[in-house]
């Protein structure tokens, strides 16, 4: 009976262990076909799940959408190592792996929408905030991450949004060439340019936001990102913006950017101002 005991409360320990450790794990993004095909059966939706300790849970949680021109996702450094900050410092990250659009701009967003929805779906198992749910891109993520911000509604809308580097405008010439074509196809005419551009569909609603980008930046010009704040500023949306003096395009996680220290120091300040 006593060895039974000891078995017993050493099962009890061992399963309040699991309940308060960190959580990792792999989900797909829908049950059955999507809503929209990009022509390619190999290309699958999904996202990996980063959630803290029960005990460190804030409630809050990010979508991350890594960049990669809508050619390619630069996960590791855009998705993965950031979810395991997010993870440490108490907030859910849910790393997407969206589909390429291949032309057809309702692919990724769909993805996107779809992961807002999935993590308030879970929100009370993932002890999450229902109205804390942010969205976070990396250039051309971070152009999907600011559609969703300013044009998604009901579940799919972030409560914040946080971009890196990112492409904001579809007007030809202005963006990023591979982004454009890439996301756009053959609907490249003014009419699709003006709805996806996200400086063009800010308004007295859209979440709050955290930009940071780098001076030099010659592949994502930084007008980008310094429009869209503009805009955000224009409409009353209360937006930080931080421009460095150099480190280029695509640092990510990257420990080498020049400025990593600094932007980290202005991130978590961000993150404790709301």
């Amino acid at each position: 009976m006593k060895h039974f005991k000891i078995l017993l409360v050493l099962g009890m320990l061992a399963t309040a262990v699991a309940a308060s450790a960190q959580e990792t794990f792999d989900a797909t993004l829908y049950n059955g076909r999507p809503t929209y095909d990009n022509g390619d059966p190999k290309d699958t939706a999904k996202v990996r799940v980063y959630l803290p300790k029960e005990s460190e849970a804030t409630g809050r949680a990010v979508v991350i959408c890594p960049g990669g021109g809508y050619d390619h996702l630069a996960i590791k450094k855009e998705g993965y190592d950031w979810a395991e900050f997010f993870q440490n410092n108490g907030i859910a990250a849910i790393v997407l792996k969206y589909r390429m659009p291949h032309g057809n701009p309702d692919v990724p967003i769909s993805d996107a929408e779809q992961a807002m929805k999935l993590v308030r779906m879970n929100a009370k198992g993932w002890h999450i905030d229902l109205n804390n749910v942010g969205i976070m891109g990396f250039s051309a993520g971070g152009h999907l991450a600011s559609t969703i911000a300013t044009q998604s509604t009901g579940d799919a809308k972030p409560n914040f949004q946080i971009l890196f580097y990112p492409v904001i405008t579809m007007m030809e010439g202005y963006g990023h060439e591979g982004s454009f074509h890439n996301f756009l196809g053959d609907n490249d005419g003014k009419k699709y340019q003006k709805r996806y551009s996200s400086d063009m569909h800010v308004t007295r609603v859209t979440p709050r936001a955290f930009i940071a980008l780098s001076d030099d930046d010659n592949v994502v010009p930084p007008a980008n990102g310094v429009n869209y704040y503009m805009e955000l500023y224009r409409n009353d949306v209360r937006a930080s913006l931080h421009v460095y003096p150099s480190g280029g395009h695509g640092w990510g996680s990257n420990l080498k950017f020049k400025y990593h220290d600094e932007m980290m120091l202005d991130f978590k300040a961000w993150l404790r101002s709301f």
